[in-house]
C-alpha cells in the first residue's frame, strides 16, 4: 500500500510505501476509492492537536470497499461500499459511552489523528464504526459527508428548530448544512472572510437569503448561529448576531482562543455551545436522510500524491466546498 504521511508535526506529508496490513478481530480492511480532506486535517498537520499517533496517516473522510474482513465481523460483506468517519472507536464501558454519549468517550480512538486514517490506498477501520453506503452517487461526492456533512448535521440539531439561521465560514460543513437547512425551509445567512465576493455568491446560489462578510450584521437578528471557522474573534459578533435566547454553536475541534466580551453579548439567556465529534446514531440519522435531501457536494478532486497541495489550497481557501483525494 501506498500512503501520505505525517512523519512529525509542522512538516509536509512524504509519500510512503507499506506493506499491506491485515484487518484483527472485529476490523476491516477498506481499499479507498476517495478521502475527503478536512480542516482538522490542518490541525493534526499543525501539531494543534495533543497526543497524536506519530507518525500517522491522516484523512478522515473516507469512501471505499471492504477488501478484508477480521475475525468475527458481522454485518458487513467483502466488496460492500463503506464510510470512515473521524470517530473511529469508543471503549463502550465509560460513563459516556454507557449513558448514549460515545461522541465524549473517555479511551476514543479517531481516524487519522489516533489511529492511522485515509491518506493511502488502504486502511484498517473498526467494523463497528464503518457505514454502509450504498451505490447511488460517486465515491468522490460521498467523502465530504463523512465529516462535513455528520459534523454539520450535529451542530444543526444541536442548534435548536430556529427558522432564521447564521452560518459563519461557508466551507465544505456549511454548503453541506445549508442545503439541508433550506430543505428544512429554515433561512440560511451566511458569513465568510470580509470582501470573498466569490464565496458570498456560492452561498447565494446553494439558497442562502444574505451572505455578507463575518466583520458585519445580518438585517435581521439570528435564532442560532453555527460556527465552522476556527477564529474565536468571531464567538461575540455571533452573539452579538443572535436574538435574545438564542444559541451559537462551536462546531470546530480547535478554534483560536476567544476574546474577552461584555457580559451583555450572553446575557438574556443567549447560549455558547460546543459540539464535539460524532456519534453513530448521528451517521445514521444523516446519511439516511441525505439522499431525499439530494444533497450535492461541491467537491475538487485531487491525486493521492497532491495531498500537500490539497491542503495548502483548503488553508488558502482557493476553493469552493471540499478538497477530495483519489488514490
Amino acid at each position: 500500500m501506498h500512503a501520505m504521511m505525517l512523519k512529525k508535526a509542522g512538516q509536509a506529508l512524504e509519500w510512503t510505501e507499506l506493506a499491506d496490513r491485515q484487518p484483527g478481530p472485529g476490523e476491516i480492511r477498506v481499499k479507498v476509492g476517495a478521502c475527503g480532506v478536512c480542516r482538522t486535517d490542518l490541525h493534526v498537520l499543525d501539531g494543534e492537536l495533543p497526543y497524536p499517533k506519530s507518525p500517522i496517516i491522516p484523512g478522515h473522510e473516507i469512501v471505499g470497499r471492504i477488501d478484508a474482513l477480521g475475525a468475527g465481523v458481522e454485518g458487513l460483506r467483502m466488496g460492500e461500499r463503506v464510510g470512515i468517519p473521524w470517530l473511529g472507536h469508543t471503549c463502550g464501558s465509560c460513563p459516556f459511552c454507557r449513558g448514549g454519549q460515545e461522541n465524549l468517550c473517555d479511551l476514543p480512538l479517531f481516524t487519522g489523528y489516533t489511529r492511522d486514517g485515509g491518506f493511502a490506498t488502504a486502511t484498517i477501520a473498526d467494523a463497528r464504526y464503518a457505514f454502509p453506503l450504498g451505490e447511488a452517487g460517486s465515491d468522490v461526492a460521498l467523502a465530504p459527508l463523512l465529516c462535513a456533512g455528520l459534523i454539520g448535521w450535529r451542530s444543526l440539531v444541536i442548534a435548536g428548530e430556529g427558522q432564521k439561521l447564521g452560518l459563519y465560514g461557508f466551507g465544505a460543513s456549511a454548503h453541506i448544512v445549508a442545503q439541508v437547512a433550506k430543505w428544512q425551509e429554515r433561512s440560511v445567512f451566511a458569513f465568510t472572510r470580509p470582501g470573498d465576493a466569490r464565496t458570498q455568491a456560492f452561498a447565494r446560489r446553494l439558497g442562502a437569503v444574505w451572505a455578507g462578510g463575518s466583520d458585519e450584521m445580518p438585517p435581521e437578528p439570528l435564532d442560532a448561529a453555527i460556527i465552522f471557522a476556527t477564529v474565536g474573534d468571531l464567538i461575540p459578533l455571533a452573539l452579538k448576531a443572535v436574538r435574545k435566547g438564542g444559541r451559537v454553536v462551536c462546531a470546530g475541534i480547535h478554534m483560536s482562543d476567544i476574546p474577552s466580551f461584555p457580559y451583555r453579548l450572553l446575557w438574556e439567556e443567549r447560549q455558547l455551545v460546543s459540539v464535539a465529534n460524532l456519534t453513530r446514531q448521528d451517521g445514521i440519522d444523516f446519511l439516511r436522510l441525505a439522499p431525499e435531501i439530494g444533497i450535492m457536494t461541491e467537491t475538487t478532486p485531487y491525486m493521492l500524491d497532491q495531498a500537500n497541495q490539497a491542503l495548502a489550497d483548503l488553508r488558502a481557501g482557493r476553493f469552493n466546498g471540499a478538497a477530495v483525494l483519489v488514490p
